[in-house]
């Protein structure tokens, strides 16, 4: 590990001064490149998580840059104790021009890190200069080890990959040939073309759904782990079979199994012979929902590229129609007519949309009327829809443009007891009920953490005890987890006052719309009646009422 840690720091030292002279854009700036201290450094920020392997390669690349006269942010490295860590990483990843991350085994499902990559690629996505530039580096760690969420925010984005090395040298060739080819610094994700891609998502029409494809599982799961919610899984399947449906809407918190559910529907869809196409909405970047004409041709195109058919975007798009009639006859004269069966369309996170209301009142309204023509035309009883979201649907559609009032409504609940028993001899724990309770009193039924937590007792590495005891801690299995929300909450200040205000009752209480509707996404309150919260398991209150309390200090 030393000797890839080692030239993997020469590799982006390299890059980075590269990018440095290549900035530089006048003559004496040029003649100034080796004096590295009268020159504005790039800012890079390493994002791994604390433990082996990445731990050694994190710190041997800090030390390397940071001696190379770089501003290097590495968390463990560089936070101090007083620090309000989740604003400190706000300002860093939002102030770095290059942010490294590291994946290996043991981190490939870290929690924080995918929401530092998130956060990285938001601002990239939404920057003209598209910095910060993003560089994977995958360390003994295959692709299809990356959860879906990851495979979704990395969508495009080359990475580096050390199988040995022997793979060091033609990789660093390849890279230092493209930037001196290109003279283009503003992305180096857009000059190394010989590298792989990340993928998206892909599920196999001859196996059934693996969970590592999913984003809802913690690491080290196996691979057939899945709990019913009857009837929810047999409505859906007799519901994606009936032209007179033709429409589902799986509704739940973060974390409850949406995509999960989503894939064994389309598994259930192709053994019948339909053709399926999964597309989330997190693979479109933020300039997509600029426009809806630009929305709708990557849309289009993106359907396309899934059917393994030619873009013929260009060929139907008249500029007489609008672009609502332009998609509706590239799905009718072509992407339909192209297949002589079912064709199940399912969108995941469309609340990604709901913020662009032009877009979301144009697009949800042509859904609509898709769904609507299967009553009149023998080509659109082919479409079956699947609609995915986290939050309620905040927008003001109108009732005859809405589709999210029609078709089968799927709300995913907590897992019941007879569930929870289901889940912990999956995960080879023979438990009885008194061993259960005490855990379900403190994370509820969240399938999640129910599984992180049947996960790790399983591997009789710590008992019950001492996970209950370190449960509502940093140090404790869910500290990640934990972590996470609460750098989320604090990015909106309106969020982290709304979750005060849950924290200081056990009853329910009002809230502000689209406050209620934002907590209840990220799976921090249950809502009931008009907007009335509660904080939605013991954990959460356990941890928040005491951080929260901290960091208003």
């Amino acid at each position: 590990m030393s000797f890839i840690a080692s030239t993997i720091a020469n590799v982006v030292s390299t890059i980075i001064n590269s990018w440095v002279f290549k900035q530089g854009h006048t003559d004496e700036s040029k003649r100034l490149i080796g004096r590295k201290k009268e020159i504005p450094n790039a800012r890079v920020f390493i994002s791994d998580r604390s433990q082996e392997p990445d731990l050694s390669l994190a710190e041997k690349l800090y030390e390397s840059l940071t001696k190379a006269k770089y501003q290097v942010f590495m968390a463990h490295k560089s936070l101090k104790v007083g620090d309000k860590w989740p604003q400190r990483l706000d300002e860093e990843i939002n102030a770095c021009d290059y942010f490294l991350v590291i994946f290996s085994p043991q981190s490939a499902n870290s929690e924080m890190i995918m929401e530092e990559v998130r956060r990285a690629k938001e601002l990239r996505d939404g920057r003209k200069n598209r910095k910060p530039v993003i560089l994977p580096i995958l360390v003994n760690c295959e692709m299809n080890s990356l959860n879906h969420d990851l495979r979704g925010y990395l969508y495009g984005i080359q990475y580096l990959k050390w199988r040995s090395p022997d793979d060091t040298s033609p990789i660093l060739q390849q890279i230092l040939e493209k930037l001196l080819e290109q003279g283009d610094t503003t992305s180096l994700e857009a000059t190394v073309e010989a590298l792989p891609l990340i993928e998206p998502i892909q599920i196999n029409p001859d196996t059934r759904p693996s969970p590592a494809a999913e984003p809802e599982l913690p690491p080290g799961k196996p691979t057939d782990i899945y709990i019913e919610r009857p009837p929810i899984e047999q409505q859906c399947y007799d519901a994606i079979l009936n032209p007179n449906t033709a429409l589902i809407r799986i509704k739940a918190p973060q974390l409850m199994g949406k995509t999960k559910l989503m894939a064994r529907i389309l598994y259930r869809a192709r053994e019948q012979n339909y053709r399926t196409v999964p597309l989330s909405f997190q693979l479109a970047e933020e300039k997509i929902f600029t426009d809806k004409d630009l929305f709708l041709r990557w849309f289009c195109g993106s359907i396309s590229r899934q059917l393994r058919l030619p873009n013929k975007v260009a060929d139907y798009w008249d500029d007489n129609f609008t672009s609502n009639d332009n998609c509706t006859v590239y799905f009718e004269d072509y992407l339909l007519a192209q297949i002589n069966c079912p064709l199940v369309l399912a969108l995941d996170r469309v609340d990604r949309i709901f913020p662009h209301t032009p877009i979301a009142s144009d697009f949800f309204a042509l859904l609509r009327v898709w769904n609507e023509n299967l009553n009149n035309s023998e080509i659109w009883k082919k479409l079956r829809l699947i609609l995915v979201y986290s939050t309620e649907v905040y927008i003001d559609l109108g009732f005859y443009q809405s589709p999210f009032n029609v078709g089968l409504p799927i709300e995913l609940p907590d897992f019941n007891l007879d569930q929870v028993r289901a889940l912990a001899k999956q995960c080879q724990l023979d438990w009885d009920d008194s061993k259960l309770e005490p855990l379900i009193g403190i994370v509820g039924g969240h399938p999640y953490l129910l599984r992180l937590a049947f996960d790790r007792l399983a591997k009789n590495d710590m008992n019950l005890e001492q996970l209950l005891e370190t449960a509502p801690t940093d140090k404790g299995i869910y500290g990640e987890h934990l972590r996470r929300l609460l750098w989320k909450l604090e990015q909106y200040p309106e969020l982290t006052d709304a979750m005060r205000t849950v924290l200081a009752t056990n009853n329910a209480v009002k809230l502000e719309k689209m406050q209620a509707f934002k907590l209840n996404s990220m799976g921090l309150v249950n809502l009931q009646g008009s907007n009335e919260g509660t904080v939605r398991c013991n954990l959460y209150r356990q941890y928040f009422t005491k951080t929260l309390e901290l960091f208003n200090e």
